[in-house]
């Protein structure tokens, strides 16, 4: 008995106790930068803060890349919550442009990380290489009077960070955690706007010249579009699990959509539902119960339209009840942009150029707010030409049909929808250098990694 005991102090115990003796990895990693922070404090105090700030981004980058998924989690809330917008009302107009490439070259950096953490994923037909063919092309060719280089190469990075995670084989987690949250972010966004707007810091709804439009912490046009997406999600995942907890949700996002006054988004959203639930079987949701809500959803129309009079102080109803017209502004801004297009009409001005094409001093700028076109068929022929335009859309329908073939039936018939309507709203709408198409583009490159995981999945247990 003695000896049993006298053994077991020989073996186990001490084997455990001489690896638990050894610090853990957070442990290690704070005496570590304890230690090299004393050591630059000794050897370069001039560069201390500067050396302590670069070993601090050091240290973030290693959490997330060790843990990237909540890492792009959090970022994907983060943008979803418009910072530029509530940040900028509070710190200024100076700092909405620096604001937004911060956010999207996070989003650029963990899509880096994710290639590391997760390993690269050929995407040959990605649309960010649109980007940079008119990248190239507008160097080569001379960029427009307005526009320096490291301006164009700022729109660069912006224009492609949206598909930058498409390069990495993320993980079935990854792909959860983001379809999850988009359907989730204008409820966020919402609540937290009604936070700051109960504290008097920012107002709950922003009023135009058609009316009150709800904005909550972004502008009400990106609020439309994080909706959108949420839509979408929720599509996706009611074909996919079935649950009234999924109509519940998706109702919640299209009652926001309404509220936000967007009309484009509101037809192109109501577009894929109607066809989705009408014209797509799902084995998690019965013909009965897609009929009950085509049913409900018509059902509605009457009754907001018997309500639009006494409605008619929220832009959508208001629109619906008067004649109104021209409210972004598009027709003196279109012709400034074609005027441009036509100067430089095969290889455009270089990325980047359709912020220069509206002087920011104009009165249209002063009267409208914005100098965007509102039309990316029209901008990227502004700053790619005829040959950048046409590379990126025949991109996007190799990228769309290339990953959609591996989702399954119900995946591929809603995304390929999504698609379809992204590509029409694109006539009317800036859906390709907001901040929402981050939040887009990084959920259908969720949906398009899901698919191929669970296409290979499949491929093992055939083979098997």
């Amino acid at each position: 008995m003695a000896s049993d005991v006298a053994h077991q102090f020989r073996t186990v115990p001490l084997r455990r106790q001489r690896f638990e003796t050894l610090p853990s990895p957070g442990a290690a990693l704070a005496v570590g930068t304890v230690a090299t922070a004393g050591a630059m404090a000794v050897l370069a105090p001039s560069l201390f803060f500067a050396l302590l700030a670069a070993l601090g981004a050091c240290m973030v980058g290693l959490l997330a890349f060790r843990h990237n998924i909540g890492a792009c989690v959090l970022w994907l809330l983060v943008t979803g919550c418009t910072l530029e917008m509530s940040l900028g009302d509070l710190l200024g107009p100076a700092a909405y442009q620096p604001i937004i490439a911060g956010v999207k070259g996070a989003g650029l950096v963990l899509a880096g990380l994710a290639v590391l953490r997760f390993g690269p994923c050929a995407d040959p037909f990605n649309p960010g290489f649109a980007f940079l063919a008119m990248f190239v092309g507008g160097w080569v060719h001379g960029l427009h009077p307005g526009l320096t280089t490291s301006e164009s190469l700022r729109s660069l990075v912006g224009s492609v960070a949206p598909f930058a995670f498409s390069f990495s084989r993320l993980s079935s987690g990854w792909a959860r955690g983001i379809i999850r949250l988009t359907a989730w972010i204008p409820l966020f966004n919402v609540a937290a706007g009604s936070v700051l707007a109960i504290a008097g810091i920012r107002p709950l709804f922003v009023v135009d010249p058609g009316g009150a439009r709800l904005g909550a912490l972004s502008h009400p046009a990106f609020l439309a579009e994080f909706a959108l997406a949420a839509i979408y999600s929720c599509l996706i995942e009611l074909y996919r699990q079935g649950g009234w907890r999924h109509v519940a949700l998706m109702a919640a996002n299209f009652v926001i959509l309404v509220l936000t006054g967007a009309r484009a988004p509101l037809l192109y959203g109501s577009v894929v539902i109607g066809l989705t639930l009408a014209f797509v079987p799902s084995p998690g949701l019965s013909r009965g119960s897609r009929r009950l809500m085509l049913l409900a959803a018509a059902a509605a129309v009457p009754v907001l339209a018997g309500l639009a009079g006494s409605l008619s102080g929220l832009r959508l109803f208001n629109v619906a009840t008067h004649e109104a017209v021209n409210l972004s502004g598009r027709g003196e801004l279109w012709p400034l942009f074609e005027r441009a297009s036509a100067e430089s009409p095969w290889f455009g001005w270089g990325v980047g150029a359709g912020n220069t094409i509206v002087p920011q001093t104009s009165d249209i700028v002063l009267y409208m707010h914005t100098w965007a076109a509102h039309n990316e068929y029209l901008r990227i022929a502004v700053e790619g030409g005829q040959i950048g335009r046409a590379l990126l859309i025949v991109l996007f329908v190799l990228w769309c049909f290339c990953h959609s073939r591996h989702l399954c039936r119900t995946d591929r018939y809603i995304i390929r929808l999504v698609f379809i309507a992204f590509a029409c709203h694109a006539f009317t709408d800036n859906v390709l250098i907001s901040t929402s198409a981050s939040v887009l583009f990084a959920f259908v490159s969720a949906v398009f990694a899901r698919g191929r995981l669970e296409d290979e999945a499949a491929s093992w247990r055939g083979v098997a």
